[in-house]
């Protein structure tokens, strides 16, 4: 079976939404290999409307020489999305059809590399209540964005979680891996 992950850029305050306006001053060569290895194992992306609206602006324009632009563009992307109209212009992407975790639960026997869900927030969220999601990376950079969309909010289940691996970069990033209990 295939193994479903999400990866987030994380302030200290919990933030993950716009990482742009925060991260790069601590993006650092560590964090950089570890989003190298993470695209080695992928060969499925996972995205929700906004994402895929924001990415499909951006990367496909890209320059080739760019290592993510070389890696996102020819992969099979799946867009979780109620609004968006078909056909998709970014190469390889295709609506899900359905409800997202019996799409996702089915990807998942199919054959193939791991499956990323891609800077969606919705979808990461989606996913892991319904225990679908098999790894949650945060990546904490430190700094307090001071504001915008956290991952986790009052009212959420408990979640149990297990940390499978943590390491520290050179400028102080704390990569942290969960599953879910148990897995």
């Amino acid at each position: 079976m295939r193994k479903v992950t999400a990866g987030l850029f994380h302030s200290v305050d919990g933030v993950v939404s716009d990482p742009n306006l925060w991260q790069f001053d601590s993006f650092d060569e560590d964090l950089g290999k570890g989003m190298t290895e993470m695209m080695e194992r992928v060969d499925t992306g996972v995205l929700g409307r906004v994402s895929y609206q924001e990415w499909a602006g951006y990367w496909p324009n890209a320059t080739v020489d760019d290592d993510f632009a070389g890696f996102i563009n020819p992969m099979e992307k799946f867009v979780a999305s109620r609004t968006l109209p078909e056909p998709l212009e970014w190469q390889n992407s295709h609506l899900i059809q359905g409800p997202l975790e019996d799409f996702v639960a089915e990807l998942k026997q199919r054959d193939g590399g791991e499956i990323a869900v891609f800077g969606s927030i919705s979808v990461t969220r989606q996913l892991l209540f319904a225990g679908l999601l098999d790894e949650l990376t945060l990546m904490t950079h430190p700094v307090v964005a001071g504001s915008g969309r956290r991952l986790f909010e009052d009212g959420d289940p408990v979640t149990r979680l297990t940390l499978k691996d943590e390491y520290r970069t050179s400028k102080g990033n704390v990569i942290s891996t969960y599953s879910l209990l148990g897995g």
